[in-house]
């Protein structure tokens, strides 16, 4: 999951923008906004390839996501909110 979040960062800040819109969380035990404080704070292995999400689809992606995020959602927001996993437990900071 690190590995994919080095390598599509602007799809990875979307998802993201997902939750904080409606509070719900990427996995049960994890939000994405920690999973990309844990890759800052902890390091992500080297991507290799980065996908550049600068092309027309993924801003027609975008846009389309940011106009559903303003409809009403499907569930009420209150059953999709979870304390998630504190990130970087127990792990060292690289510098």
């Amino acid at each position: 999951m690190l590995l994919s979040l080095s390598r599509r960062p602007r799809l990875a800040a979307l998802y993201a923008e997902v939750e904080q819109v409606r509070g719900d969380s990427f996995r049960a035990d994890w939000r994405i906004t920690d999973l990309i404080r844990h890759a800052e704070a902890c390091g992500a292995p080297d991507p290799g390839v980065v996908r550049a999400d600068d092309g027309p689809e993924f801003d027609a992606l975008q846009q389309q996501v940011r106009t559903t995020l303003k409809r009403e959602p499907r569930k009420r927001p209150e059953l999709a909110l979870r304390g998630g996993r504190a990130p970087c437990n127990g792990c060292v900071v690289r510098s």
